[in-house]
């Protein structure tokens, strides 16, 4: 019997295969199983996948089986039956339907075996059967011979009940197919959650039957019927994800006042917000107009939506009109409320109670948190994951944002390093029971239906891994191994994450995209990114909603393949072994000679004929200069003389300088790594007697 392994050491070590004529890759399964084991051999697979379903019919699980048997067939086409094989037939051991949309408490575990007696995969609901399909679609690999699964065992349960995606129509609009391709996107990598902004400044973005004013005055016409979100809903049931609608109240609201002027707590009249930040109308808790108009809309979305929680946003009230209102600091007054945080607590407890009256739970963000909020309120976390912790401390449900906010343009590997509960956490068995899991944020304000899907994913797929995974399933390189692999089953799934790119370069250049330096300019783009957190705002104070995001910053990629590749490379020859490995140097002033070539040409033949590439100059310019550090610094290593320190000096410098922020909204980075190379040349006869680890800590605080 072959030993019970972790994932981690089995997912580090190539599947011995041998009736393979190659080595097999190892397994790129995205999020890793709670418990696998492998064995020798392999299971030739041709043709198509049907399955043979065992235990209580499911309309949702057949139509899982049939979903997933056109990606299978997508990917492994057609062909006659290779030796030995036959079309992939699965067992399906399933003993309950599940509920008719999906619950907080649905069993989500699964088993999954592979062999030569056959596949056969087994859960108690039709929601652990669907994931386990997502993971058999991961499992088939390719090599020599042709199609095969590996030999497996796998027993998998998520870590979190509660894995969401936040995604943001208020500020930029997002049609209904969008959403569908995202669903479809979520269940591949076992997210369970759509988390709706559906109102805030910019936009009021649901159809409201007993106030379509709101609607009318509120979304410049782009907003769901009723009927467009009750097929959403089905949409996502069908994959296994609750959808929990958020109505920002009672800041974020002037899409509310533009329609009702008279319930902000000063006069009107406004109009629909533009521009993005924290905006000053608010609702006023004192007005009893307020309540009854939240009484009515709150409970025609409570049976629109059948999720039990219903999210009310309740951040960022900057307090400015409460504060200027002399009867609204009277009624604080009167009511023994203290400050406008106690006013805030009024407000939300008078919306918890309308909530609980339609059989729904209220969530909102950190600052709904306040003395006198009843427990039954659930906090999402954008303050961390200590804010979190003090609120289960409390006694208050709650999930983690905070390093989840994937609009930012981080690395994944930023957002894999959160946790909901990070290691070290003192928090007691039953508080922790209180933290429900977490959710990757996309806020709308750079993105539209041609972006989204490139800034949601792949990189969403690492949070979905945090949410889902063990705790120590932590390695960051392999997690980008499988991320680039889980990035094509997205693709099959609809996602236009890489497809839509040749629309952006059309954006940039024009429709013809065979015009001379295209290729210069994809290289160009592939080895930039946009840059991270809040700097776009100030780099590029003349957009909002009403300009069309079709820039450089648009068309680049959240995440460098290209120069995380060199950083890997560059690593290898630097801290691999005991000495600098100095053989390894040509392929990298190879790849940097190649960037620089194709930065001249973008440079000198592009930009004069596409104004609007001109934006990208200073990053090019940056890219040359780079460049010529990173040649001279491999030149010093290869030939074994140490950059001086008056070169190092002008080579810092120069780097500094290519750092600075850029018109297009753009970085390079590659400047990081190219700095490094620079430390290390200049260090480098420091070397000998140094461990790796030390060498590498001595090159890294130089570098910093």
């Amino acid at each position: 019997m072959p030993p019970r392994l972790s994932f981690a050491t089995f997912l580090f070590s190539a599947i011995a295969a041998a009736a393979a004529a190659s080595q097999p890759q190892p397994l790129a399964v995205m999020p890793a199983p709670s418990e696998v084991r492998v064995s020798e051999g392999r299971i030739a697979v041709a043709g198509g996948l049907s399955a043979d379903v065992s235990g209580v019919p499911s309309a949702r699980l057949q139509a899982a089986i049939s979903r997933a048997a056109v990606r299978w067939a997508a990917r492994i086409g057609t062909q006659p039956a290779q030796a030995g094989a036959s079309p992939t037939r699965v067992l399906i051991e399933c003993s309950e339907p599940g509920a008719e949309f999906p619950q907080p408490t649905e069993d989500e575990s699964y088993s999954l075996q592979t062999g030569p007696s056959g596949i056969t995969l087994r859960a108690r609901s039709a929601l652990g059967a669907m994931h386990g399909l997502e993971t058999l679609l991961q499992l088939v690999q390719r090599d020599a011979t042709g199609w095969f699964l590996p030999v497996v065992s796998i027993a998998d349960q998520p870590r979190f009940g509660w894995r969401g995606l936040l995604i943001d129509v208020a500020r930029h609009w997002e049609p209904v197919e969008v959403i569908e391709r995202n669903l479809d996107a979520m269940a591949v990598v076992k997210l369970n959650v759509l988390h709706f902004h559906l109102t805030d400044d910019q936009g009021f973005r649901i159809e409201s039957l007993t106030h379509p004013e709101l609607q009318a005055k509120g979304s410049d016409g782009m907003y769901y019927t009723q009927e467009q979100m009750r097929g959403l809903i089905r949409y996502a049931a069908q994959r296994g994800i609750r959808v929990v609608p958020e109505f920002d109240v009672p800041g974020h609201a002037t899409s509310w006042v533009v329609s009702h002027p008279e319930l902000a707590s000063l006069p009107g009249p406004y109009g629909i917000e533009r521009h993005w930040g924290v905006f000053d109308p608010v609702l006023d808790p004192t007005n009893e107009a307020t309540y009854a108009l939240l009484s009515d809309f709150l409970g025609e979305m409570s049976a629109l939506f059948p999720d039990p929680y219903i999210h009310i946003g309740g951040d960022e009230n900057n307090g400015v009109q409460w504060s200027a209102n002399p009867r609204i600091q009277a009624f604080i007054r009167d009511h023994g409320l203290k400050d406008n945080e106690g006013l805030h607590t009024y407000f939300n407890s008078r919306i918890e109670k309308i909530l609980a009256a339609k059989g729904k739970k209220l969530a909102g963000w950190d600052e709904i948190l306040q003395p006198g909020l009843p427990k039954a309120c659930m906090i999402e976390s954008w303050r961390g994951a200590q804010a979190l912790a003090s609120a289960a401390e409390s006694g208050y449900d709650g999930i983690l944002a905070n390093g989840f906010y994937v609009d930012l343009i981080q690395p994944a590997a930023q957002h894999y390093a959160a946790d909901p509960i990070p290691t070290g956490s003192t928090l007691t068995p039953a508080q922790r029971a209180h933290i429900l899991g977490g959710e990757a944020t996309m806020w709308g304000e750079w993105v539209t239906p041609e972006t989204i899907d490139s800034r949601i994913w792949p990189r969403t797929a690492a949070v979905a891994e945090r949410l889902w995974s063990a705790q120590s399933v932590r390695d960051i390189d392999d997690m980008y191994r499988r991320l680039s692999v889980v990035g094509s089953r997205l693709e099959e799934a609809g996602s236009l994450h890489r497809r839509n790119q040749d629309l952006m370069l059309r954006h940039l250049v024009g429709e013809n995209l065979k015009v001379a330096g295209v290729e210069s300019l994809r290289t160009f783009i592939s080895i930039i990114e946009p840059v991270k957190g809040y700097q776009r705002g100030g780099l590029q104070v003349w957009s909002n909603q009403q300009v069309p995001l079709v820039y450089i910053a648009d068309a680049a990629q959240p995440e460098s393949e290209a120069c995380r590749d060199l950083a890997l490379a560059v690593d290898r020859m630097l801290f691999s072994g005991p000495g600098i490995k100095k053989d390894e140097a040509a392929p990298i002033a190879a790849t940097l000679a190649r960037w620089n070539a194709a930065g001249q040409e973008v440079l000198g033949s592009m930009i004069p004929i596409y104004p609007a590439l001109r934006e990208a100059e200073p990053n090019l310019r940056s890219l040359a200069a780079s460049c010529t550090v990173a040649t001279a610094a491999l030149e010093s290593i290869e030939s074994g003389r140490p950059l001086s320190s008056a070169g190092l000096a002008s080579d810092l410098k120069t780097l500094d300088l290519a750092c600075e922020p850029s018109p297009s909204a753009t970085e390079l980075p590659s400047i990081a790594t190219v700095r490094l190379l620079a430390e290390a040349a200049a260090l480098q006869g420091e070397r000998t007697g140094l461990s790796v680890e030390a060498w590498r800590a001595k090159v890294a605080a130089a570098a910093h």
